[in-house]
């Protein structure tokens, strides 16, 4: 905060409470010309008006609001870049990477500066680590079948991963369906645990350059036709056909896909960014570049254990 702002918000924090003292000394004057207790003349529905001081607790209790919010802006940080007596803060608020926070941790540690947030996280740590110990103990398979754990792990996958997944797990244009049975890279309890850890970055490269309109056309009419689509013309499926040569490096020959690489069966009918003729035309064109985060940092293993064995059992019906 630039000194201007911090001069600006001390002087109308501390005018306010100048000024609410002054109005109260006010108040407490009797300026009427009329003895306190005698009748003010003012009469309403048979009410007559006296006048009377101010109550004495009401007013006592004044001061010690006035007092009490002074008292506050000494010993914590309110006063624009005042810091406080104490020396505390609410949390860290200027990082912009988990390697600037964890830095200003331990810089607080050093210094002394009492985080709100950081003791917080310490507290939960220490209270919640035995329990995520014995959670990563257990096989996912395992896991997956218990309650209390899937509950916790569910609350990790809200936190963490329902922002692009959808807090059904059941996706959106961009980011897979995680309840059906249909994996880029495997929905085992291994594959799970590597792409939480390590996340995945699949790329789909542009061909238009490579290819032009008129190719794109007939290989999409194609890839439409590995999914049984209706209403196509077999000379361009043929001619396309012929060109899918070139995507079988990583769709396979039959178009199936390749798990190892993320390559995507198209022969299922479940899409990624969409199956339509404009959306498969879309892709091949211009390509598509989907990443998933590495939650290695973040989470922790013990904790990706967890979500691992909830994603996992969103499937084991299907």
């Amino acid at each position: 905060m630039s000194s201007f702002w911090s001069i600006w918000i001390s002087v109308i924090t501390l005018g306010s409470i100048l000024g609410c003292y002054l109005l109260l000394r006010w108040c407490l004057q009797n300026k009427t010309g009329v003895e306190e207790g005698d009748n003010m003349h003012h009469y309403f529905d048979g009410i007559v008006e006296l006048n009377n001081p101010l109550p004495r607790w009401w007013t006592i209790l004044f001061y010690i609001c006035i007092i009490w919010g002074l008292i506050y802006l000494a010993l914590y940080p309110g006063l624009g870049n005042y810091k406080g007596l104490w020396n505390w803060q609410s949390s860290n608020q200027s990082i912009k990477s988990l390697a600037e926070s964890r830095a200003a941790v331990e810089a607080n540690k050093t210094n002394g500066v009492i985080n709100q947030y950081d003791r917080e996280i310490q507290f939960a740590n220490e209270l919640f680590a035995p329990i995520f110990d014995g959670y990563y103990k257990q096989p996912i398979p395992e896991l997956a079948k218990d309650v209390e754990a899937l509950k916790v792990g569910q609350r990790l996958f809200s936190q963490n991963c329902s922002q692009c997944h959808g807090s059904d797990a059941r996706g959106q244009r961009g980011f897979p369906d995680l309840t059906d049975d249909d994996w880029l890279y495997g929905g085992s309890p291994e594959k799970i645990t590597e792409t939480l850890i390590n996340g995945r970055q699949g790329i789909m490269p542009a061909q238009l350059n490579a290819m032009g309109d008129k190719d794109i056309e007939e290989l999409v009419a194609y890839v439409l036709s590995l999914s049984n689509r209706p209403d196509l013309e077999q000379a361009t499926v043929d001619a396309g056909q012929a060109k899918f040569a070139s995507c079988a490096a990583c769709h396979g020959p039959d178009g199936k896909g390749n798990q190892l690489i993320g390559a995507t069966d198209l022969t299922d009918q479940i899409w990624l960014y969409g199956g339509t003729e404009k959306a498969l035309t879309e892709t091949l064109k211009y390509g598509r570049n989907g990443v998933m985060p590495a939650f290695k940092t973040t989470l922790g293993e013990k904790k990706i254990h967890l979500v691992s064995a909830y994603v996992y059992s969103l499937s084991q019906d299907k």
